[in-house]
């Protein structure tokens, strides 16, 4: 389960990530207004995308998933996260004139936010067929902070005034990439040892997915790692 989830988690990361990418190249010059817009709506499209990449993997664990509700979710989240994210330049001529600790405040209130957004959305749906599926917030909120570190770290010593657009581009698609191999490994990780420890509370042998940690096929599982009531 693991390898299939970073590749495709990744995979569908990174294309998704390519129009928020874009579109905030293209919308450097615009006003606030316009960039803010263009750029929450570009976070849904990455919401929608990356979503259905990992419910394409994530079901062939727990097959009663919703995929409607978990894109759903998730496009909403990311959505909201990019909102989060930019309201402070946004608000900048607002908050200009505030003290200090305040504005470090609400900034570190913001961040937190926008690390936390997605996984709590995603856990409305997986608690529905998860043990503990808490702790997904946990998960995610750490592999979002590691990848966005991942990403500022390798974009902003490369990114300059006056670039070609098309620089400025490949430099952001580039440390996209590895914000999304970032992500995608945590989450797998978390994910993979979420549903181990699900299916011993449920009383099941294993996860029915792919080849054991041990490298020997999967053993045979006495039922799922779901919610108690749903087991009858």
């Amino acid at each position: 389960m693991l390898r299939a989830w970073i590749l495709v988690v990744a995979l569908a990361e990174l294309v998704g990530f390519a129009l928020p990418a874009v579109v905030g190249v293209l919308t450097a010059a615009s006003s606030t207004a316009v960039a803010l817009a263009a750029l929450v709506v570009a976070g849904a499209v990455e919401g929608t995308v990356l979503g259905a990449g990992q419910v394409a993997v994530l079901r062939r664990a727990l097959p009663a998933v919703s995929v409607s509700r978990w894109v759903g979710a998730t496009a909403g989240a990311a959505a909201l996260a990019y909102l989060l994210a930019l309201l402070p330049s946004a608000a900048a001529s607002v908050v200009a004139g505030w003290p200090v600790p305040v504005v470090v405040g609400v900034g570190a209130v913001l961040g937190v936010l926008v690390l936390l957004v997605i996984g709590a959305a995603q856990w409305l749906e997986l608690r529905r067929h998860v043990v503990g599926a808490a702790t997904w917030i946990g998960v995610t909120a750490l592999a979002w902070l590691l990848g966005l570190g991942v990403f500022l770290a390798a974009a902003t010593p490369l990114w300059h005034p006056g670039q070609p657009l098309v620089v400025a581009v490949v430099i952001g698609l580039g440390a996209g990439a590895l914000m999304a191999v970032a992500m995608a490994a945590v989450t797998g990780v978390g994910l993979v040892r979420l549903l181990a420890r699900a299916g011993r509370d449920a009383g099941t042998v294993g996860v029915p997915f792919g080849p054991g940690g041990d490298g020997m096929p999967p053993r045979e599982s006495s039922g799922s790692p779901l919610r108690e009531g749903e087991r009858s």
